[in-house]
């Protein structure tokens, strides 16, 4: 198991590539294809692996389709101005993930979410402290089916609507198993 956690942490470190730095590492451009992994996305992934581990649970695979599902909500709630799993135009967040982790032959598909944001940034032991101390952010994050996440962290530096016009980082963690 111990393998697995350190191959998870190196595979997320792998896919980082040069990216304009926030104060949290989050990142403040985005392409639209998704290829790679934030220096806070990565710190996030090992950290809730080394959670889930110290709880006899397995460390989660980085999953660039989670993490476009991820991406496309953090990205669309710091533009919009809005925080809650559900999508701006309501659909609830696992149909959103679906389109990205596709459920079609599997046996077994689900998916579950926890969501961040704070002002102006927040580093990874601060994300996983926070999720940790919510049971309902605990509870997802330390299920135990999950075998895959997708992460996303989004900088920005005036968003709109809920967030006052604040610099923030929101963080989106999309959790998933397919078998």
């Amino acid at each position: 198991m111990r393998r697995t956690a350190w191959s998870s942490i190196l595979a997320a470190a792998a896919l980082a590539c040069a990216l304009v730095a926030s104060p949290a590492g989050a990142r403040t451009e985005r392409s639209s294809h998704r290829v790679a992994v934030s220096a806070l996305e990565a710190q996030v992934l090992a950290e809730i692996n080394t959670v889930r581990t110290r709880n006899g649970l397995v460390a989660l695979r980085f999953s660039t389709k989670l993490a476009a599902a991820a991406d496309q909500h953090s990205l669309s709630m710091a533009r919009r101005g809005y925080f809650t799993h559900e999508s701006a135009d309501g659909t609830p967040f696992w149909k959103r993930v679906q389109r990205y982790y596709g459920s079609s032959h599997y046996g077994f598909w689900s998916v579950g979410e926890n969501l961040l944001w704070a002002s102006p940034s927040v580093d990874s032991a601060g994300a996983v402290r926070m999720w940790m101390q919510s049971p309902e952010h605990r509870k997802v994050m330390l299920t135990a089916q999950w075998r895959e996440i997708g992460l996303s962290a989004v900088h920005v530096a005036s968003a709109p609507g809920t967030y006052g016009g604040q610099q923030v980082t929101i963080v989106t963690a999309d959790f998933g198993v397919r078998r």
